[in-house]
Formats: structure tokens, sequence, C-alpha cells
């Protein structure tokens, strides 16, 4: 995981995300991970807030989709 700070999934927080690959995890209120993925941060983001899928976000920004993939495998909670 992740050792950033959370913060609340919702539009403001979005809009700080870059338009940029990246990794993100995805958290219920007290911060447990409920989700994880890869892609452009902000569309990914958007998509995760339209459906719902967690409270919480924190991310890395990547250079690449394929530098996105290995920050997911290095965080791979297993």
């Amino acid at each position: 995981m992740l050792r950033k700070r959370w913060e609340p999934l919702e539009k403001r927080t979005i809009g700080k995300a870059p338009e940029a690959y990246g990794y993100y995890e995805l958290g219920d209120a007290n911060g447990e991970l409920v989700g994880r993925g890869v892609g452009v941060l902000r569309d990914e983001l958007k998509e995760a807030l339209a459906y719902g899928d967690g409270e919480r976000v924190r991310w890395e920004r990547a250079t690449s989709l394929e530098h996105a993939e290995r920050i997911a495998a290095e965080h791979d909670p297993k």
C-alpha cells in the first residue's frame, strides 16, 4: 500500500489529480483498502466517484502506463 495520506474522494480532490498515468488506491471511511488500479488518474477517479467505489483516495503519478503497472505490482497487498 502507498504510504501517503488518504484524501476524501470528492470533486475537489479529483480536480487536484493530474491528467497523467498513475497508480491509485481507494479506501473506505476507516482507511481500509477497498480497491486499486492504474490508468489516467483524473479519469479513473471520476469513474470511481461516479460508481461509489470508495470514500477516500491516494495516488502516485507515473510517467507511462507501464510505469504505473510497475508501481501497482510493488504495492500489491497479496
